[in-house]
């Protein structure tokens, strides 16, 4: 799979960190930047990937900041992005099965680094359920066509 990744400074050492491990399990990752730890602004790389996602270069994102809240409202304003923050496998789990969220935020200042990877591979293996679910997603996503 080929994965978007975005981060600021505070979500820097996080997003290497799962950049590695992304790898690892064999996904190619496109990297948005941040590329150092200095002081930066989150809608810079998160926007960038988001619209990658969107566009379908990139199957999925995994975006970090330092609470994932930022990144996730960055992403969320792209058309056609589904960005969720969740720092536990359930949440995750159930971000894809039911709203068939194209983007997961993680904050690196809230998570460690073990729960992450976790929390990483657990969003990538979920499959979206469809059924009801595509109407109540396809309820909310109309909303971006009369904006």
């Amino acid at each position: 799979m080929q994965i978007a990744m975005a981060a600021d400074h505070g979500g820097f050492v996080l997003k290497e960190t799962l950049k590695a491990f992304l790898k690892e399990l064999g996904h190619e990752v496109v990297d948005f930047g941040a590329y150092r730890q200095e002081p930066c602004d989150y809608p810079d790389f998160a926007i960038p990937a988001a619209r990658a996602v969107a566009d379908g270069e990139c199957e999925r994102g995994v975006f970090c900041c330092g609470t994932g809240l930022g990144v996730m409202l960055a992403a969320n304003k792209v058309p056609g992005i589904r960005a969720v923050r969740c720092h536990e496998g359930y949440s995750a789990r159930m971000s894809r099965r039911h709203n068939d969220a194209n983007v997961l935020c993680l904050g690196g200042r809230v998570v460690g680094d073990e729960l992450a990877r976790e929390v990483v591979q657990v969003w990538l293996r979920a499959e979206f359920d469809g059924g009801r679910h595509s109407r109540r997603v396809q309820k909310f996503m109309e909303l971006e066509k009369s904006a």
